[in-house]
């Protein structure tokens, strides 16, 4: 998913860094998140502290609202039938 629209960054080009190393303040450096509009910076900042170095990228949540939605349940192979 897109994180920042002023730069175009996504959640796994945020997370490459975060695997990389680091922090929110190297990343919105080397990438310019958070530096425009400052729209995506508490976005950018979740997705950095749920990327640590040991967690893998898969490890990202999502949002209740959506994982609760009825269209979610509904897609999921493991909605109940």
């Amino acid at each position: 998913m897109i994180v920042c629209v002023c730069h175009r960054v996504s959640d796994r080009d945020i997370a490459r860094h975060v695997r990389a190393g680091m922090d929110f303040s190297e990343i919105q450096l080397e990438l310019g998140v958070a530096t425009q509009c400052g729209q995506c910076e508490s976005c950018a900042r979740d997705v950095v502290a749920q990327c640590s170095a040991t967690a893998p990228v898969a490890a990202i949540q999502l949002a209740p609202r959506i994982t609760e939605s009825p269209a979610w349940n509904s897609s999921s192979p493991w909605a109940a039938a």
